[in-house]
C-alpha cells in the first residue's frame, strides 16, 4: 500500500504540457488579427489618398438662379392672362394682354399732332420764301422811287431855267407878270415833287428793311432744318413713337424661358406700372451657392470641378459643374443683426462662405432643377 502512486502529479505534469501550445495559438491569432487590421487601415489610407484626398464637401448648399420679376410698363385693365402658376414658357411667349383702347386713342392723337408739326414746318418753309420774294420786289420799287428821284431833278432844273428866263425877259416887258407867275409855280411843284421822290426813296428802303427782318424771322424757323430735323416736327415724332411703344407695352411678353412662378394677375385687374404681376424662374441656367467652412476653402480655387448630388433625384444621378467664384463676405456678415464679436464672452464660431457653382447646362437638361433645393457639393481640389 505504500508503494502505491499517487495520481496528483500526474495531473499536473499533463496541465503543464497542455499550456504552450494554447498560448502560442493565442499568439498567433493576435498576429493575424493584428496583420488584418494594419492591411485595413493600409487600404482605407490607399483609397482615401486616391479617391478622397484633397476633396472637401458641404451638405449646406441650395440651388438659385437669376429670376426674373414681371412687371407691366403700362397701366391698364387686364384682358387675358395666358398662362398659369408652374407653366414652362419662351422667351417672347404672351404672358398677360392689357385692353388697348386707351393706347390706341394715344396713338390716334400722336399721329395727328405729328401732321399738324408736318403742315406748320410746309407753312414756315413757304412764308419764308414768300418773304424773300418781297425783299426782292422792294428792291424794284427803291429802283422805280430813284428813277422818280432823277425825273423830278431833271424837271426841277428845267423850271428853274424857264423861271430865270422869265425873270430876264419881265424887265424888258417881253414876258408878262402872268407868265413869271405861271414859271415860278411850275418850279415851286417841281421842287416839292423833287422832295416828294426823296421821301419815296425813304420809304421805299424802309418797307424793304422791314421785309429783310420779317424774312429774317421766317428762315429762323427753317434754317438749317429740313422736315425730318425740324425740332417741333422731330418733337411730335418721338410723342407718336412713345404712344406706339405704350401700345406695344400692352403684350406683355416673357424676357427669358423659364417656369412661371408666383403669379399675381387676374383677368379684370387693374394693374399699375411697375407692379410685379409673376416671376420667371429660369431653371436651365440654375446654379449653386454652396456655404463651405472658412477652414475647408484653403485650396479651393476657381475652375475646380465639383460633384453635386440631390434629394429630388438621389444619389444615382451626379451633377457636374465648377467652382466659378466667391462671395465678398459670409452670411453673417451681411445678415439682417450681425453678430458683434467685441464682448468679453466671445466664442469663436466657424463661419461659412457662399462659394458659386455653375452646373453643366447638359446636366440641367437632362435632370432639371427647382430654386431652393438642398444639394450635397463636393470640390476636388486637385482639379484644375
Amino acid at each position: 500500500m505504500a508503494d502505491a502512486p499517487t495520481p496528483q502529479p500526474v495531473a499536473i505534469e499533463t496541465e503543464a504540457a497542455a499550456a504552450p501550445p494554447t498560448a502560442g495559438k493565442r499568439r498567433r491569432l493576435l498576429t493575424i488579427l493584428a496583420i488584418v487590421v494594419v492591411v485595413i487601415a493600409a487600404l482605407w489610407g490607399l483609397w482615401y489618398f486616391i479617391f478622397e484626398a484633397g476633396r472637401v464637401h458641404t451638405d449646406n448648399a441650395y440651388v438659385g438662379a437669376d429670376s426674373a420679376q414681371v412687371t407691366s410698363l403700362v397701366s391698364g385693365p387686364v384682358a387675358e392672362v395666358r398662362v398659369g402658376g408652374t407653366q414652362a414658357v419662351k422667351k417672347g411667349d404672351i404672358l398677360v394682354v392689357i385692353d388697348d383702347a386707351d393706347a390706341k386713342i394715344d396713338v390716334a392723337t400722336a399721329e395727328a399732332a405729328f401732321r399738324l408739326a408736318q403742315q406748320r414746318f410746309g407753312q414756315s418753309a413757304a412764308q419764308a420764301d414768300s418773304a424773300r420774294a418781297k425783299v426782292q420786289s422792294r428792291d424794284a420799287e427803291i429802283a422805280q422811287a430813284r428813277a422818280r428821284l432823277i425825273d423830278a431833278d431833271a424837271t426841277l432844273e428845267r423850271t428853274r431855267i424857264e423861271l430865270a428866263r422869265r425873270q430876264q425877259l419881265i424887265s424888258s416887258g417881253a414876258a408878262s407878270g402872268e407868265e413869271l407867275s405861271s414859271a415860278r409855280a411850275a418850279y415851286d411843284s417841281a421842287r416839292a415833287a423833287r422832295e416828294l421822290a426823296k421821301a419815296g426813296i425813304a420809304s421805299a428802303v424802309a418797307t424793304q428793311n422791314s421785309a429783310g427782318g420779317d424774312a429774317a424771322a421766317s428762315e429762323a424757323l427753317v434754317r438749317g432744318t429740313t422736315i425730318d430735323t425740324n425740332p417741333d416736327v422731330a418733337s411730335a415724332r418721338a410723342r407718336l413713337d412713345k404712344a406706339r411703344l405704350d401700345l406695344a407695352r400692352t403684350v406683355i411678353r416673357a424676357p427669358v424661358d423659364g417656369i412661371v412662378t408666383n403669379r399675381q394677375v387676374q383677368v379684370g385687374q387693374r394693374i399699375a406700372a411697375g407692379v410685379p404681376i409673376m416671376t420667371l424662374v429660369p431653371i436651365a441656367s440654375a446654379y449653386v451657392d454652396a456655404n463651405f467652412k472658412e477652414s475647408q476653402l484653403r485650396h479651393v480655387k476657381i475652375g475646380q470641378p465639383v460633384e453635386l448630388t440631390s434629394d429630388y433625384y438621389g444619389g444615382d444621378v451626379v451633377f457636374h459643374g465648377k467652382v466659378t467664384g466667391f462671395a465678398g463676405g459670409t452670411g453673417a456678415a451681411f445678415s439682417l443683426i450681425p453678430a458683434q464679436n467685441a464682448t468679453g464672452n466671445w466664442v469663436k464660431v466657424v463661419q461659412r462662405l457662399p462659394v458659386r457653382v455653375t452646373i453643366d447646362p447638359k446636366d440641367l437638361n437632362a435632370h432639371p432643377l427647382r430654386v431652393g433645393l438642398t444639394m450635397d457639393a463636393v470640390i476636388d481640389t486637385r482639379g484644375k
